[in-house]
């Protein structure tokens, strides 16, 4: 499994980007795990967001789910 975060935006608006591939991960069930809620809990398209704030693209195996604060849930909070 592949997931990607991509926070942009902020006052500076710079991109920062992370990746991780679970395959072969000793943990890789906890990321699956994790990765499925984010999945279910996230929305489907960027929200509007809040003045000089941050967006997140969570992207697991190519499916894009958006997030910005606040509130982040629970499971979203653990990718940032």
């Amino acid at each position: 499994m592949r997931i990607r975060v991509r926070r942009t935006g902020g006052f500076a608006g710079i991109e920062r980007r992370a990746e991780v591939d679970t395959s072969g991960r000793p943990d890789a069930q906890e990321w699956q795990a994790l990765a499925e809620r984010v999945l279910a809990s996230g929305r489907g398209t960027p929200p509007a967001g809040v003045p000089d704030g941050f967006g997140y693209e969570i992207t697991v195996d190519g499916r894009p789910v958006y997030a910005a604060p606040p509130p982040h849930n629970q499971e979203q909070r653990a990718f940032f």
